[in-house]
């Protein structure tokens, strides 16, 4: 087994992490900013944004159960929920498995949004391609993903 191949050391993993940690703030503030700078033409906040490709990816949602697939509040996904349905991008249907919490999916218009986003943010993260591997992604995730498991038990609600 190579040493890129062998498990950290217990010592080794947390200083390992931390460059992790040390890339993600500064790359989840910048595509922030890009969005927003972006907002304009796009017609869409980050939150907003977000709140659309969480519905693209997984279909109708409660806003409890969005606030806890993005690890945010609830109150937050409400506003944004709220300015989405002001916008015509979403909208509330009844939910058959709670009568107090409405399921929130896109409309229309909504999906045209998003889709149209999300083309181009793939076209611009085609520039990243250069020379990675899907090996190299598939780490990343896994990586990411234990971290993300790690912290799972904090409440975003207080």
């Amino acid at each position: 087994m190579s040493d890129e191949e062998r498990p950290l050391t217990p010592e080794d993993v947390g200083p390992r992490l931390m460059e992790v940690f040390a890339l993600v703030g500064p790359l989840y503030r910048r595509v922030s900013r890009k969005i927003e700078q972006d907002a304009p033409r796009q017609g869409l906040s980050v939150g907003v944004r977000a709140v659309l490709d969480l519905l693209r990816q997984h279909g109708p949602m409660t806003v409890p159960q969005m606030g806890r697939a993005q690890s945010i509040s609830r109150q937050f996904v409400q506003r944004m929920v709220n300015d989405a349905v002001a916008d015509g991008l979403v909208e509330a249907v009844p939910n058959p498995a709670h009568a107090r919490s409405s399921l929130i999916r896109l409309t229309d218009a909504g999906r045209t949004a998003i889709d149209a986003v999300v083309a181009r943010e793939n076209a611009l993260l085609c520039e990243a391609a250069d020379d990675l591997t899907a090996s190299d992604v598939d780490t990343c995730v896994r990586v990411l993903s234990r971290m993300l498991a790690l912290f799972e038990d904090v409440n975003l609600d207080s």
